[in-house]
């Protein structure tokens, strides 16, 4: 009898026993096989496989939970049958020499690999360690190669496999012997995995599981078992079930059924498998991988395309999946967009989840329709700043400029909305300029056919938005031809035609086309635009007056209606227009500060800025502050004492120093300005008003008493600004790393240095913190005309012996460095303060 049919006939003997038989073979196979002096590299190998079954055996005869079945003795009686070939084949090998040593041995490691897939699938309660050891040894046997040149069939090979093993004896019994008893074993395999399938629990499914993947890469079983079992069905039920915890090595499987039998895919596109499928891109980065490896394989099938795209969720999770960390999932997923991205409805759900180049791909190349479809549907989403600059930088904004060029209307309507959509990011204003839109945009605004009224304001909404770009200036005539469209326009388009030449006339360097608006009469005819009902519009109006009207007086009827404005505007950006637009008009326009007067502007402003909140400033907040800090220096001016008085009376210098503590470096800069205004008027308003008592000087002590001006000074007569506290705050702005005001705060420090108060206003300025420290700190950074004054202040008071000594050595350095570098204008200043300072004699070639 052979080996296999006495294995089976020997029931007497236990589990045990038979697997310690078979270690056995197992040692002795792997011996004979190391000490071949035949085709020694390959026994080698074949060697090495050998021995790693026999720990596994071992393993498996320790393990208490086995089932002693007659499956696995089937299992065992089969790889025993094949130790006992490989054994033949190698003594024999020792005897006779053939050409087909490594296809045999590479045969004879495959049948190994077959036997052990047979245990593994009997194994039925061992631990999932020793079933994973199994099945990776499996898996090693059944892709072993030995010679890549070998080019016999399985079929030949097997023939001498037999023939050498059997030595020659009974050959074609034992062949038939063995494939019918092969063959069984497999048909009772196939039936108890199909039956685990079905009903099995937990741990039968996961078992019959492995063994499903086995039977299909060893071709042991084909698409019709796998049909007639119903076992595609069966893994999808299970699959979706919410208990399931086999979910990747079920999806595992069915891309190997979909891969060795592709008839079997129409098998797995219903709506309900597919949903299924779908529901595991949500799930952990493995299974990710494989659900979308599979919905790939299935998305050759038309009828998977169609339906993909319509399960919710679906383009968002490839989307999601494309642009995450999993390069074989974003792989898979992007070939799977791909696919699916010819369905328009499908580009459109790809492109709300933020991956847009199937929809710049249809607005490039689809139908006209689709075209349409694509740039509607762009014009309606509501897209992020990094999404706009993406289909920009992606090339949508040159097919939308084509389509506005030569499309029909409908097509003309949707690019230029899409296009305003896009317009919104500053980076794409450059792309949108360099396709040449400005010419057709410009035509159509002046174009008088009905059939394109239509097409206006979504083209005057891009002009504004695009006329920020610096470059707009290259064309000259522009901002004329714009203002010649405002009367003629609708409330919408006239908004956005002003935002437009407000946009192009604040650029810096538009200066020359300010001046020329000015000269054409724009302000006047802007002017009428500030009675406008439409809030936007009169604000765009009152913005650009702003902008083209400094030093521009205005006709005192039109005075009355902008304070209105000021009083009674709900928006902070339309006062600070109106504040700025008065704050243009020149100082030496008495008749226009008398008008204000009258109409109560300054204690309006006062009220104010007493009731702003400046820790937090806003950018209409910011220009409102700024726009009335300058009103307030109107109001100010030395020459009128009358006006300072009312002023002061007014409320006015408390504000001044509350926004010279907390406002904008521009801000600090009016309102020091205006305080060296007042205080220029200090001295003389104090001996006007104390004429009777100017030469009884009162005790330094006496409350109320001035120390620099020896008055009893109040805000309101003579406009002090040390009982005002404006002199830290001043300080403290020369400390500040800004340099914009540094010019107008020296110009009111120097108002307490006067021939007649100098000593007093030094002592005064020293005993300041950081006062000195302030005036040195100038002389580095300032420009030249601040370093002039302080070098002026730093003169009168380093006249006191014990300043100069104090703070000569810190000033010394900075001195020194400006007489060597510094501007040739100031050398003679310098040189002065350094023989002040006894460091250069007065004869020197510095003076």
């Amino acid at each position: 009898m052979k080996k296999i049919k006495e294995a089976k006939m020997e029931n007497t003997k236990s589990f045990s026993e038979l697997v310690i038989e078979l270690v056995a073979s197992a040692d002795e196979v792997a011996s004979l096989a190391k000490d071949s002096e035949n085709d020694t590299e390959a026994l080698s190998e074949f060697a090495i496989y050998v021995e790693k079954l026999s720990p596994i055996l071992d393993t498996l005869r320790q393990d208490k939970k086995i089932m002693d079945t007659s499956n696995i003795r089937s299992a065992i009686a089969s790889l025993e049958a094949q130790l006992q070939r490989a054994r033949n084949w190698i003594i024999n090998r020792c005897v006779h020499s053939d050409d087909h040593g490594f296809a045999i041995i590479q045969q004879l490691t495959h049948d190994l690999g077959r036997s052990l897939g047979l245990l593994l699938f009997a194994s039925i309660g061992v631990s999932l360690d020793l079933k994973d050891k199994l099945g990776i040894l499996h898996q090693e046997m059944m892709n072993a190669k030995f010679d890549n040149s070998c080019c016999s069939s399985s079929e030949s090979v097997s023939r001498e496999i037999f023939e050498e093993m059997n030595d020659g004896s009974d050959d074609d019994q034992t062949c038939c012997d063995d494939k019918e008893e092969f063959c069984m074993a497999m048909r009772m395999e196939r039936e108890d995995v199909a039956l685990q399938l079905k009903y099995g629990n937990d741990d039968e499914f996961k078992n019959a599981l492995l063994g499903l993947e086995v039977l299909i890469r060893d071709e042991i079983v084909n698409c019709e078992w796998i049909c007639d079992e119903g076992i595609i069905p069966i893994l999808f039920n299970r699959l979706g079930s919410s208990k399931c915890i086999e979910r990747l090595g079920i999806i595992k499987v069915l891309r190997s059924i979909a891969l060795e039998n592709p008839q079997t895919k129409e098998s797995m596109v219903d709506s309900n498998s597919l949903i299924t499928l779908v529901k595991s891109l949500a799930r952990d980065e493995m299974e990710r991988r494989e659900a979308v490896g599979l919905l790939m394989d299935l998305s050759q099938l038309s009828s998977v395309r169609r339906r993909i795209g319509r399960i919710q969720g679906c383009i968002i999770m490839l989307v999601t999946t494309l642009n995450g960390n999993d390069p074989i999932s974003s792989n898979d997923a992007g070939k799977l967009l791909a696919a699916l991205s010819c369905n328009t409805q499908n580009a459109l759900l790809m492109a709300e989840a933020g991956y847009f180049r199937p929809l710049i791909q249809h607005l490039k190349e689809g139908s006209e329709m689709s075209k349409i479809l694509m740039a509607t549907a762009l014009s309606r989403m509501v897209l992020t700043e990094k999404a706009r600059v993406s289909l920009g930088e992606n090339d949508a904004i040159r097919p939308l400029v084509l389509m506005f060029k030569m499309g029909k209307l409908e097509a003309k309507l949707s690019a230029l909305k899409a296009l305003k959509n896009l317009s919104l990011s500053t980076k794409n204003i450059a792309h949108i300029l360099t396709s040449g839109i400005l010419p057709p945009l410009l035509q159509l605004l002046f174009s008088v056919t009905s059939s394109l009224m239509s097409l206006r304001e979504p083209a005057s909404a891009i002009l504004a938005t695009i006329s920020s770009s610096d470059s707009i200036l290259e064309h000259r005539d522009l901002p004329e031809q714009l203002f010649s469209l405002i009367n003629v326009s609708s409330p919408k388009i006239k908004c956005n035609i002003l935002v437009a030449l407000n946009n192009i006339l604040s650029q810096p360097g538009a200066s020359e086309v300010r001046s020329r608006m000015s000269e054409n009469g724009a302000v006047q005819l802007l002017l009428n635009f500030i009675n406008e009902t439409d809030i936007k519009i009169r604000m765009a109006a009152l913005t650009l007056l702003c902008i083209i009207s400094k030093n521009i007086s205005i006709e005192e009827n039109y005075l009355p209606i902008i304070v209105n404005i000021i009083a009674s505007s709900s928006s902070e950006a339309e006062k600070a227009a109106a504040v700025g637009l008065l704050c243009n008009i020149p100082l030496s326009d008495k008749k226009a500060t008398e008008k204000l007067k009258r109409e109560n502007l300054l204690p309006m402003l006062v009220s104010l800025m007493g009731s702003s909140n400046f820790s937090s400033l806003s950018t209409a907040t910011k220009r409102l502050q700024e726009s009335v800090a300058g009103i307030f220096v109107r109001f100010t001016v030395p020459s009128d004492m009358k006006l300072q008085v009312y002023a002061a009376e007014m409320g006015v210098i408390p504000i001044l120093v509350k926004i010279l503590s907390n406002g904008s470096i521009k801000s600090k800069s009016e309102v020091a300005t205006s305080l060296s205004q007042l205080s220029q008027n200090t001295l003389s308003s104090r001996r006007f008003s104390n004429s009777r008592w100017r030469y009884c000087v009162p005790s330094p002590t006496t409350e109320g008493f001035c120390q620099i001006h020896r008055s009893y000074c109040t805000l309101k007569k003579n406009f002090c600004l040390v009982k005002a506290g404006a002199i830290p705050p001043l300080i403290r702005v020369l400390k500040g790393s800004e340099r914009e005001a540094d010019e107008a705060v020296l110009n009111a420090i120097c108002t307490l240095l006067q021939d007649e108060i100098w000593e007093d206003g030094s002592n005064f300025i020293a005993k300041i913190s950081g006062g000195v420290e302030a005036l040195i700190q100038v002389l580095e950074v300032g420009s030249v005309k601040a370093k002039e004054k302080a070098i002026w202040i730093l003169e009168r008071v380093f006249r006191i012996d014990r300043y100069r000594v104090e703070y000569g050595g810190s000033a010394q350095v900075v001195l020194i460095d400006l007489a060597q570098k510094g501007d040739s204008c100031l050398r003679s200043l310098v040189a002065k303060l350094l023989a002040q300072l006894e460091l250069l004699q007065e004869q020197s070639s510095y003076f």
